[in-house]
């Protein structure tokens, strides 16, 4: 689906050490600020064991997991959005084009890594870039009323909804309030959605800690949970340096041994994956068969015609029906045939809305 997830934060948080365990690009970032300039693109693997528990019962040969996007952002600085610092504007205009952000921040204490704006401050450090993203917004906001104006004031009915909507979110973003956090309808946010508001998008914060506190919150992770408790927002708890070098084991018994030292029952970076899957509100259905067994992206809610598109534009254009089998009955009953002998595989039409994990078949005529 072309899903993208940036990854930002201030420089030296540690996000582009966690882009390079994320993605195994192995990018050395440097101990100064704008180290990173251009924005570095890696696709992943999103993890889940369901894929395994079909491909033992359907013996394929070979299995296809889903994947997101992950973009590495270069650090943002306080006046990135109004003073031109560094290549800050550059840097807002790469998070325009994600989806979703994980926000990096840094929860560590180590003096051998620059922090030119003074002591740890993750709560500072989460409030100076959504600063700047507000900044960006509001002159976006700003921008925008200042097209439709004259429009409105003569009279012009949809320039003047458009314009109360405008003004709205204006109000919000002077008060340093993120536009995702406004209380809008659809029909606001349908005005407001031509902006790519960058405090819009949704927004995971990934709290980079030392082995010290690799199972529990230190002071730093504390502030910083508190402060996003009213954003209603996740924080993973994350150890960056110790990801790297997970990332670096291949030997899957190796991995698991050294998983296992740190009792570690799944890594970070597969939390994270995860997370930042949910956070696009995505979710899995599942085709199975003997040349493939696959993982496949749709939105939550999506309907079967639309889920068979991601498939092949014909799947959507000519579909029929969908037959879908629960992961537990295939389970259960070891094969499609052995689930349709049991009625346990359902024909569902164009108002079906695909659940998680669903395995589907679908009928189609072009």
């Amino acid at each position: 689906m072309g899903l993208k997830c940036g990854i930002v934060g201030l420089p030296n948080v540690g996000k582009s050490t966690l882009f390079s365990a994320l993605t195994n690009i192995q990018n050395v970032a440097a101990n100064y600020e704008f180290a990173t300039i251009d924005p570095n693109f890696g696709i992943v693997d999103v993890p889940d064991e369901r894929l395994q528990i079909l491909a033992d019962l359907v013996k394929p040969q070979r299995i296809v997991p889903t994947s997101i996007e992950f973009v590495d952002i270069a650090g943002l600085v306080k006046g990135a959005a109004t003073e031109n610092a560094g290549r800050g504007t550059e840097f807002l205009k790469h998070i325009r084009e994600v989806d979703a952000i994980v926000h990096v921040v840094r929860c560590f204490e180590n003096e051998n890594i620059v922090r030119s704006s003074g002591p740890v401050n993750p709560v500072l450090d989460k409030e100076i870039i959504e600063m700047e993203l507000q900044l960006k917004d509001l002159e976006s906001v700003e921008r925008r009323i200042t097209k439709i104006e004259r429009a409105a004031k003569a009279g012009d009915a949809q320039a003047k909804e458009e314009l109360s909507v405008l003004l709205k979110y204006k109000e919000a973003l002077s008060k340093g309030i993120n536009a995702r956090a406004v209380e809008a309808t659809e029909e606001e946010i349908a005005y407001i959605k031509p902006l790519f508001l960058l405090s819009m998008k949704p927004m995971l914060y990934v709290a980079n800690v030392d082995e010290a506190y690799l199972h529990e919150d230190n002071h730093h992770v504390k502030a910083l949970r508190q402060a996003v408790a009213k954003e209603n927002a996740k924080v993973l708890r994350i150890c960056a340096a110790l990801e790297a070098q997970i990332a670096e084991i291949t030997d899957k018994e190796e991995k698991q041994m050294f998983l296992d030292e740190y009792k570690i029952k799944e890594s970070g970076l597969d939390q994270m994956i995860k997370a930042s899957y949910e956070l696009l509100n995505l979710i899995t259905y599942f085709t199975a068969g003997p040349q493939e067994v696959r993982a496949w992206t749709i939105r939550k809610g999506w309907k079967a015609p639309q889920a068979a598109g991601v498939i092949h534009s014909d799947f959507e254009r000519g579909f029929i029906r969908a037959e879908v089998i629960k992961l537990a009955d295939f389970q259960k009953y070891k094969s499609e045939v052995a689930c349709k002998e049991a009625g346990k595989v359902s024909i569902e039409g164009r108002e079906y809305v695909v659940q998680d994990g669903d395995i589907m078949h679908f009928r189609f005529n072009v």
